[in-house]
């Protein structure tokens, strides 16, 4: 199943060093234009959703509305995080990749 490449990937992410979990430091991130991908779990609150689209529409940023927050959580070895900030661009792409790809 293609969701566990997505999740594979943010695994290596995470393990890399490569990401920023939690709404305020991943806003903080974007604010300092360190992120080059944002993922937002499905379930994560409405006002979430809306902020961070405004925010990475903003700051030219993707998003992704992707994943559940239990899944995205247990993908980056954390709990309760809907929000997820990817640092590194190759990772980012390679992200966005598998994403397009599981949406075809």
């Amino acid at each position: 199943m293609l969701i566990n490449k997505v999740l594979g990937f943010l695994g290596i992410s995470a393990k890399a060093g490569k990401i920023v979990s939690g709404t305020d430091i991943v806003l903080e991130n974007i604010e300092k234009n360190k992120i080059k991908l944002v993922i937002v779990a499905t379930d994560a609150a409405e006002r979430t959703i809306n902020n961070f689209k405004y925010s990475c529409e903003k700051k030219n940023v993707p998003i992704y509305i992707y994943g559940n927050i239990e899944e995205n959580s247990k993908a980056i070895g954390k709990e309760n995080r809907a929000v997820i900030g990817i640092k590194d661009e190759k990772l980012a792409e390679a992200i966005v990749n598998k994403i397009s790809a599981e949406v075809k």
